[in-house]
């Protein structure tokens, strides 16, 4: 029994596979994302999605062989890993776990952990490729000033373009029209309030406006449309640096993926493909195979010593339901 965890900004994802490349159990909670509400939050939904797992596979923690937990934030407090590591050791009850940050299982899932890059956009965003055995990390500084091309990103970008249109310092566009149905604002003054008071800057409910400006940018929303157009090509720029950091060679194919709730829009997984394709010859992007949280699972049985067999991988494609873009992240 192999547990993945995939931690993310809106939502923690928790699956139970077993050898064979069976899906025993699933489990969602809430976001595990510390840095605004403190780093007790982990273990509190640590314990409520292993909790929530082996009740439906009817099994102990004890009986998990290995887990791996993808956090969130993992790494860029360093006074913060020794409890961040030790915490699953008090939910599972064992030592047989590892901790990283969650940009690892977008990798593992979307290539099945092969030497190529992920790039990860969800409420957030950041690159992880590895290439004989070394790894690098591109990006994810966090919404205050970076996670470019992300859903944060995206949303903020769209809140600017409503204040400039509701101002008439831009031309008004299906924007300004769908946010406020959407919102339901009293004035266009509301927004702030409904943003900074009632919301109190929430990641999450932010990021989630990225979908009205996919909205927008399908109603014709010029505005809308150059800011998804910007979001492909910030991501596209991560995996750039990313090849170079992992010195791909100038005739080396690299192999792209990608994970995260953002690659739905089809403006940003345009623009990111049309970005990619004009900077490097030798990309080739691939579909992802697994989910996030899949890859999760298969890096613990990996990091257990005990990597699932190509059957057992196979038997797992062949039953996974893999979202058209990945999951949100």
């Amino acid at each position: 029994m192999f547990l993945g965890v995939d931690g993310g900004g809106t939502k923690t994802a928790f699956c139970l596979l077993d050898e064979s490349g069976q899906v025993r159990a699933r489990a969602t909670a809430a976001s595990s994302y510390y840095f605004s509400h403190g780093i007790d939050l982990v273990g509190r939904v640590l314990a409520e999605g292993v909790a929530k797992v082996c009740e439906t596979a009817g099994i102990a923690p004890s009986d998990i062989d290995y887990a791996f937990f993808a956090l969130p934030g993992y790494g860029e407090s360093p006074g913060d890993l020794p409890v961040l590591d030790a915490i699953p050791r008090g939910v599972l009850g064992h030592d047989r776990y590892s901790c990283d940050n969650d940009m690892v299982c977008g990798w593992a899932g979307s290539l099945a952990a092969a030497d190529g890059i992920n790039v990860i956009s969800g409420t957030g965003s950041m690159t992880y490729g590895e290439r004989l055995g070394k790894g690098a990390r591109v990006g994810g500084w966090g919404e205050l000033f970076g996670d470019e091309g992300s859903a944060y990103w995206i949303a903020v970008r769209g809140l600017e373009a409503f204040s400039r249109m509701s101002d008439g310092r831009m031309p008004e566009g299906p924007l300004v029209g769908i946010l406020r149905g959407h919102l339901k604002p009293v004035t266009d003054l509301d927004m702030i309030d409904i943003v900074y008071n009632r919301w109190r800057g929430d990641r999450g409910k932010i990021a989630a406006l990225s979908r009205l400006v996919n909205e927008a940018a399908a109603a014709g929303d010029a505005a809308a449309a150059a800011i998804l157009a910007r979001a492909g090509e910030e991501l596209a720029l991560l995996v750039d640096t990313t090849r170079e950091q992992l010195r791909f060679g100038p005739d080396e194919t690299v192999p792209v993926s990608y994970s995260g709730g953002t690659f739905t829009s089809t403006g940003v997984l345009e623009s990111f493909t049309k970005a990619l394709s004009s900077r490097y010859d030798g990309y080739e992007l691939r579909r992802p195979l697994y989910e996030p949280v899949i890859g999760a699972a298969l890096y613990a049985a990996k990091l257990s010593g005990n990597p699932l067999s190509h059957r057992a991988q196979n038997a797992l494609l062949s039953t996974s339901v893999f979202p058209a873009a990945g999951e949100d992240h």
